[in-house]
């Protein structure tokens, strides 16, 4: 019960890692209170009995700063303070390159992504100063580190969320308040099936069955990445015991980053592999 007593906000709560990440704080005796677009799933989690009265849900929308405010004034009359908040909300936003996509579609994918990040952190601090101190995880990505894995729209911003929670960890330290962020894998959640919603449900359903069947291969880690794997690792950062950590990234990727496809794949191969197996003279 590493949480017993601890007040949590938590955004994108109604699937995916949010949902997971708001059981995992629920069960170690944390309340939280959960954010997201979807109201019909939100209210559906809250109502649930399991969760002992832990969770509460509102209505929320990042890309609006007042829906931010009132997320964070709502849970703070509610639990009486805020010491935990997970900035987790998000979408893949616009796929286009870099030569097509046009402003609006750039400007949604950031406000989604990064400004509404910045913008929980900017009003979750007066709360956290009241409270003595306090703990915010974001979540960027992979996608975040090296090109190709992600539309550049996504990837700028969550390389955006990455370095914005080492500059805010540094500016909020006097307050005592930790800021981190966790760069996911491929976890599988509906967010690769929504993102191709658009071009009908068939391609999001082969969309999503083409992620399950290739997520356990395309890293060193031959097995999935699952919510959980995420939670446990936002779990980690807000607790006591990640107490000394503050400024970082943590990649939970499967070792997907830990180098190309040959560096852990014996029947990939790699450049020396080339080089001397190429014919002599």
């Amino acid at each position: 019960m590493r949480f017993e007593g601890k007040r949590v906000v938590l955004t994108g709560g109604a699937s995916g890692i949010g949902k997971a990440t708001a059981e995992a704080f629920i069960a170690e005796g944390a309340q939280v209170m959960m954010g997201d677009l979807n109201a019909e799933a939100g209210a559906a989690m809250a109502a649930e009995s399991r969760y002992d009265n832990r969770l509460a849900f509102q209505k929320t929308d990042v890309t609006q700063e007042a829906d931010i405010t009132g997320l964070l004034d709502a849970a703070a009359d509610h639990f009486g303070g805020i010491d935990i908040l997970f900035n987790n909300a998000g979408a893949a936003g616009a796929r286009k390159r870099i030569d097509e996509i046009s402003a609006d579609e750039w400007d949604f994918t950031q406000n989604l992504l990064l400004r509404s990040v910045a913008l929980g952190i900017r009003h979750v601090v007066p709360h956290m100063r009241k409270a003595g101190g306090g703990a915010i995880v974001n979540t960027a990505s992979i996608t975040a580190h090296e090109a190709g894995w992600g539309p550049i729209a996504y990837s700028v911003a969550k390389a955006g969320v990455m370095h914005l929670s080492k500059i805010a960890a540094a500016e909020l330290a006097q307050h005592n308040i930790r800021v981190n962020s966790i760069s996911p894998g491929f976890i599988l959640t509906n967010i690769f099936a929504d993102a191709m919603k658009d071009e009908g449900e068939a391609m999001a359903r082969a969309v999503d069955g083409a992620m399950r069947g290739a997520a356990p291969q395309a890293q060193p880690v031959h097995r999935a990445g699952m919510p959980d794997d995420i939670a446990q690792t936002v779990l980690h950062l807000a607790s006591e015991q990640g107490s000394f950590i503050t400024g970082i990234d943590i990649k939970v990727d499967g070792g997907m980053l830990v180098g190309p496809r040959h560096s852990w794949d014996p029947d990939t191969p790699g450049l020396i592999d080339a080089l001397t197996q190429a014919p002599q003279g």
